[in-house]
């Protein structure tokens, strides 16, 4: 896939993007999901030559391909592996699935309710090296906690400052400043968001187009406005710890939202599987991830 058509398959095309980009903090709890326990390796160097074994058997089962999946989110190993000899990001698009990564390094302790990123200081050169193997866009991730709107101000301002750092590398940034939804002031929060990611977008120079990866808002439909907005490419959903069929539910009360989910994408996968069963268990997630995703209520 060109360019061209990558962005065409983000901007427009029918199913969600996958987001297999857990990292060194988060990857022993996705292994014991997967049904591989924190003794089965004794270094990061095998517990992450696990993990990419998992992605690996994900990305080349039958059931993942681009018909439903568009995207992939990948952790930077991921990107630099290789499947069969081929680099990942290869792979993917052989599959007619659009490759991302992730870009953030965590997240800084809580101030104002809301969490920042963490400093980046070789984003360039990991920017140079994903669009040496042909990656189309980046994302990187906040947290907020609560409806402070300086912090949530403070997180807006910081995603698109990178934000235009991954635009200036000739990639498409996903912001992700993920609202918390288990916050007691989830919905404040949600509007103060809307309200100043809005601003953001209004006051973005050039003509270029970022994405957005925002929690289910509390009120449905709520994220229209940002869906409608001639600055941005696509507007996708986190599952943020609710549960696939919840996580599902709530998604389809919101148009023009697509699914950017990894928990709820990978939660019935296990390492024991039969590779048919795997690939079963795998091929229903997605149908119903696709649903939701393209079939509005």
């Amino acid at each position: 896939m060109q360019d061209s058509e990558m962005t065409a398959k983000i901007a427009g095309g029918k199913g969600f993007i996958a987001a297999l980009d857990q990292s060194g903090g988060s990857t022993p709890k996705a292994l014991k999901g997967y049904g591989i326990e924190a003794d089965a390796f004794s270094n990061d160097e095998e517990m992450f030559g696990l993990i990419h074994q998992m992605r690996s058997r994900i990305i080349t089962s039958p059931a993942f391909s681009g018909d439903k999946v568009i995207g992939a989110i990948l952790f930077e190993r991921t990107m630099d592996g290789q499947i069969d000899g081929k680099p990942v990001p290869q792979v993917l698009k052989e599959r007619g699935v659009v490759p991302f990564i992730k870009i953030d390094k965590g997240l800084e302790d809580e101030a104002n309710g809301v969490q920042l990123m963490k400093p980046m200081p070789e984003l360039d050169a990991l920017l140079s090296r994903a669009n040496g193997l042909g990656v189309f866009g980046t994302k990187e991730r906040s947290v907020i906690n609560l409806a402070n709107r300086e912090g949530i101000a403070a997180v807006v301002k910081q995603q698109f400052e990178v934000g235009q750092q991954v635009l200036g590398a000739g990639l498409v940034p996903i912001i992700e400043p993920e609202v918390n939804i288990k916050s007691a002031e989830r919905a404040e929060a949600d509007q103060i968001l809307l309200e100043e990611l809005t601003k953001a977008l209004d006051a973005m120079p050039g003509t270029d187009k970022v994405m957005l990866k925002l929690s289910i808002p509390a009120q449905p439909g709520l994220f229209d406005p940002l869906v409608d907005h001639p600055r941005v490419l696509r507007v996708v959903a986190l599952s943020g710890g609710f549960a696939r069929p919840e996580a599902c539910a709530e998604l389809a009360k919101n148009r023009g939202m697509i699914a950017s989910f990894s928990r709820a994408l990978l939660e019935d996968l296990r390492h024991q599987m039969t590779d048919p069963e795997f690939d079963t268990a795998l091929g229903d997630a997605i149908d119903e991830i696709y649903q939701a995703s393209v079939v509005k209520a």
